[in-house]
């Protein structure tokens, strides 16, 4: 048999193109089709680069942020200059010095006419009224914030929530009204006399005023005050716990009221005490409310029914009926002393609370 090599073999023709058919590579000649254009696009394009007004904004954006720390050095600044002349009379005695009554030799506190003046009846007015607020919004704030997340059926949930909070939106001067015509005739006419009665042999319950203003008139409308905001951020920290904490405690057996205190109480209480101490702020610098109520008395008195001041009370009262400048300093500087505590609690409030919401998703209700 004859050898075949392939030098043998004739080279194949290559097939006939039809008469429609375009030649190898004649669609890589070609060039692709023009793509249009988006509106979007071309509206980016036309205004060239951006990276001028990216500057500007990102510096302006600072600016607006560090404008909120001018804005408080600034005042900080302007209430130490104004309270000059009270820092060289008295210093730091101003917050705790008695002056006697050169006639009745009882303890005087504020003489405006004989320039003397002492802070020590206003913090204590505001520590007084500002603890009974607590004492009595907290537990309803904590309840109502529990019954809110873990057992109010879903389609309550958003109505009550939703009353609850309207209660922050009122303003002062009518929560002020409702108590003057409302809160305080119920106190004078039933709730006081039988506080004396049966808790009179403390002390703290004397009933010595016949109109029923005080700390404890103040302490009521500063609890309701403050109630929603203690039960609004209780529930925004309620609600940061996870649900697999709460349903690895039923699954262990857990009751309703064991799963709420080991696994969301437990886990939510540096939250709710940063709430706590939110309201507490918002409780020390109320002005309007408490100055209608507590009756504007620069003295102590043990008795909770008895009348007493506040530190914003004083100022609300006294700031354009000034008879000094003496006087007019000893206002201000209580301004000083109360918005250097006012910030310095919120400051330390909303780090107990982001501690625990922080990472938390937010929540649609």
């Amino acid at each position: 048999m004859p050898d075949i090599r392939a030098s043998d073999i004739p080279a194949a023709s290559p097939p006939a193109s039809s008469p429609g058919s375009k030649p190898a590579g004649a669609d890589s000649a070609l060039p692709a089709p023009l793509t249009e254009v988006s509106a979007q696009r071309r509206f980016l394009l036309s205004r060239g680069n951006s990276a001028l007004a990216d500057r500007v904004f990102k510096w302006l954006m600072v600016l607006c942020a560090l404008s909120i720390f001018g804005i408080v050095v600034l005042i900080v600044w302007q209430l130490v200059l104004r309270s000059q002349l009270t820092w060289h009379a008295f210093g730091f005695r101003f917050f705790y010095q008695t002056f006697t009554n050169p006639d009745s030799h009882q303890p005087m506190y504020w003489d405006p006419v004989n320039s003397l003046f002492s802070a020590v009846p206003f913090i204590y007015g505001t520590l007084v009224s500002s603890f009974l607020a607590l004492l009595m919004a907290v537990p309803l704030a904590v309840g109502t914030a529990i019954f809110l997340t873990e057992m109010c059926p879903r389609a309550l949930r958003g109505p009550l929530a939703f009353l609850t909070e309207l209660l922050a939106a009122i303003p002062s001067v009518i929560y002020g009204l409702w108590a003057v015509f409302v809160l305080v005739p119920i106190l004078r006419e039933h709730v006081n006399p039988l506080l004396t009665q049966w808790l009179g042999w403390t002390g703290l319950f004397n009933n010595d005023n016949p109109t029923g203003l005080g700390f404890l008139a103040a302490g009521v409308i500063l609890a309701v005050m403050i109630l929603p905001i203690i039960s609004s951020l209780t529930r925004e920290v309620m609600s940061a716990v996870p649900h697999a904490q709460r349903e690895a405690a039923l699954a262990l057996g857990a009751t309703r009221w064991e799963m709420i205190r080991m696994s969301v109480l437990r886990n939510a209480r540096i939250g709710i005490v940063g709430a706590i101490i939110l309201g507490l702020g918002r409780a020390l610098g109320e002005t309007m409310a408490v100055t209608m109520v507590i009756g504007n008395t620069p003295e102590i008195h043990r008795s909770l029914l008895a009348n007493g001041s506040s530190m914003a009370a004083v100022i609300a009262n006294e700031f354009t009926e000034a008879v000094s400048n003496m006087h007019l300093s000893a206002l201000i500087e209580i301004g000083l002393a109360l918005f250097m505590v006012t910030i310095i609690v919120n400051a330390f409030a909303q780090v107990l609370v982001w501690a625990v919401t922080r990472g938390a998703p937010a929540q649609t209700r």
